[in-house]
């Protein structure tokens, strides 16, 4: 039986799992493929849980936890690795979440984005954004896109991050990482800090209020690439949230930014494979060429989709086009790929005419 979380979380690795799970009077279980998997049989009570999320916490980070009820923050583990840890109460009960990060990032023909998001890196200003639910690697992309960059610019890259996950060295470019709550206090302020830095490529872990979202628009609009994430399921859906965060008399002028600002939107989620355990990264990409740009500058986001069905020639698909390539190619499984498709109808009778013509060519 595991004596402390060090030992489930080097239990969690050894059995394949991504994720850590600590819930009170349940059993401890690892994130496999996908699926929660109890490490043991013996259900952990409330006091048992707090003990070993306590231990692995500083003083300061257990004041915050019980000051504002949930806390991030990472975790190294000699011979096991790097994990971004969420701790927070349920049930007035201390519970956690770790995620495992491995020690390189890929690269992002690893992950399997197209040659579009390799491309969204040798930009020299904009807003590039990587959206996703949780769990869809958001983190991964943009650290492979942070990686793509070092190796290949000769620029100064600043990460705003909380926590710092992946961990870089200087390359052929440089690299500043500076964490909310021990390097800067806000995502705000270190993103106005870092147009006084002679800062190149702003990478924000995520941009969760007004204020991030005003900051990265200003910086992407004078000169600097900035890439960040937002939580959402499509592409045009980053559109509304981003208009959405802010209050209607504002709205007209964040849009105007936005049309000005935004290179492209990267939309992802990762889906159990039908080839080998593990899972595959299903993605749609959105470039804004002039048409895409007018839509969002009319406030006609409904009319984006339809740009993206027909924008191949800039690099665009959309996710369904992801889903079929990815059945075709045997990596998902059809009723997989329908579960997710945007129009299944559509999606199924493309793969049925695909299996027709597979069919009648093997005759």
């Amino acid at each position: 039986m595991a004596r402390d979380i060090l030992d489930y979380l080097a239990a969690t690795r050894e059995a394949g799992g991504s994720d850590l799970h600590l819930a009170a009077n349940a059993p401890p279980a690892a994130r496999i493929d996908g699926r929660l998997t109890p490490l043991e049989d013996v259900d952990l009570d409330g006091k048992r849980v707090r003990e070993l999320i306590m231990a692995v916490l500083t003083d300061a980070q257990r004041a915050k936890l019980e000051k504002d009820w949930e806390l991030d923050f990472a975790l190294a583990v000699e011979n096991v690795g790097r994990f971004r840890g969420n701790a927070h109460f349920a049930r007035t009960h201390v519970e956690a979440a770790f995620r495992y990060i491995p020690d390189t990032p890929p690269e992002l023909d690893e992950l399997g984005h197209s040659p579009t998001v390799a491309d969204f890196c040798t930009a020299s200003q904009g807003l590039v954004l990587v959206t996703g639910m949780t769990g869809s690697g958001k983190t991964t992309t943009l650290a492979a896109m942070t990686r793509r960059i070092l190796e290949t610019r000769s620029a100064m890259i600043i990460t705003v991050e909380d926590p710092i996950e992946y961990t870089f060295e200087h390359q052929f470019g440089l690299i500043k990482q500076r964490q909310i709550g021990s390097d800067t206090h806000s995502f705000p302020a270190a993103l106005r800090a870092a147009l006084r830095q002679d800062v190149d490529v702003l990478v924000v872990s995520e941009m969760r209020d007004q204020d991030s979202v005003a900051a990265a628009l200003t910086a992407a609009e004078t000169g600097h690439l900035v890439i960040s994430t937002l939580h959402t399921r499509s592409a045009t859906g980053a559109l509304d949230r981003i208009v959405d965060i802010f209050p209607a008399q504002q709205q007209p002028q964040i849009i105007t930014q936005l049309a000005g600002a935004l290179l492209g939107i990267i939309s992802q989620r990762l889906l159990p494979r039908a080839d080998a355990p593990g899972r595959v990264m299903a993605t749609e990409v959105l470039t804004v060429n002039p048409g895409v740009q007018s839509a969002i500058r009319d406030h006609r986001f409904e009319q984006v989709f339809s740009l993206m069905q027909v924008g191949k020639s800039s690099g665009m698909h959309t996710l369904d086009d992801s889903l079929f390539h990815l059945a075709t190619s045997g990596y998902l499984s059809m009723e997989i790929a329908l579960q997710n498709a945007r129009h299944p109808d559509t999606l199924h009778e493309q793969l049925k005419d695909w299996h027709r013509e597979q069919a009648r060519l093997q005759r």
